[in-house]
């Protein structure tokens, strides 16, 4: 196993219970357990996707509802959190409780945002890379390449073509990836406005689907649908989950996850 993997994807949600029928309904994952205070998490068969009950006692700095940290597995944890320490000498190291719903300790990226860590894959017994299932997820953050270094130097993401291709045209756009994930790490202050949304942090992510027309369809039952713009490098369409989260769907164009590795669902 690399450094790092990303496993682990935490919402702060009103109503876990509606987000977790949700995304079992229309992208088929499986739910993991229940905690006693209303948290619930799911899996699409790699990702544990937790919907945190939003309340005072989870003591976040920030409450706002909806897609809120990432987590990471870790074949050496206490190595990780030396490289992070060696990088940040007053960084925060927290514990958390581990299990289902948390990481076993909380560090923090530059741009203060949470990133949980786990030596024992957040409750997964096992791995599956099933359809869907996750594929991307993307930053809105103030210094793309500050994010993208954080994740290079402690978790050995690799930085890949499209990002290159960003660079040379000037842009601040930065794409790394682990092997198994797509991160994108896009500018808040984007001039490029087409397909670009103002939230800061966890800003969306990306599902493979392999049968898109009749999850388009579903969804249209619900709530709206729209194709992403040409320009974009990744995903056909985006959708909204009841707490108006984006998600992209994606189908032949995919993502790239590794340097010169994509995948798709066609």
């Amino acid at each position: 196993m690399t450094t790092g993997r990303l496993r682990y994807l935490a919402y702060l949600s009103e109503d876990p219970d509606m987000m977790a029928d949700f995304y079992t309904r229309h992208l088929q994952v499986e739910e993991l357990g229940r905690s006693n205070s209303g948290d619930v998490s799911v899996t699409d068969g790699f990702f544990n996707i937790t919907f945190l009950k939003a309340r005072e006692d989870l003591g976040e700095m920030d409450q706002t509802i909806g897609l809120h940290h990432v987590g990471l597995e870790v074949d050496d944890l206490d190595r990780v959190i030396t490289k992070y320490r060696d990088r940040n000498p007053r960084g925060e190291v927290i514990e958390e409780e581990g299990g289902l719903h948390s990481g076993e300790v909380r560090i923090f990226d530059p741009e203060a945002r949470p990133v949980t860590l786990s030596s024992s894959a957040y409750g997964l017994d096992k791995e599956e890379r099933r359809l869907p299932r996750i594929a991307h997820i993307a930053f809105n953050a103030l210094d793309p390449t500050a994010i993208l270094e954080f994740y290079s130097e402690l978790f050995d993401f690799r930085e890949l073509d499209t990002s290159f291709e960003r660079r040379q045209q000037g842009r601040k756009n930065r794409f790394a990836g682990d092997g198994f994930t797509n991160l994108a790490i896009h500018p808040f202050f984007n001039p490029t406005l087409e397909g670009h949304e103002g939230r800061f942090g966890v800003n969306h992510i990306g599902f493979l689907v392999s049968d898109i027309e009749d999850k388009l369809e579903n969804f249209a039952k619900e709530i709206p649908t729209a194709p992403r713009p040409s320009s974009r490098p990744y995903a056909e369409y985006r959708v909204r989950d009841p707490e108006l989260n984006g998600v992209d769907l994606s189908k032949t164009k995919g993502w790239e996850i590794d340097l010169g590795k994509w995948e798709s669902a066609a």
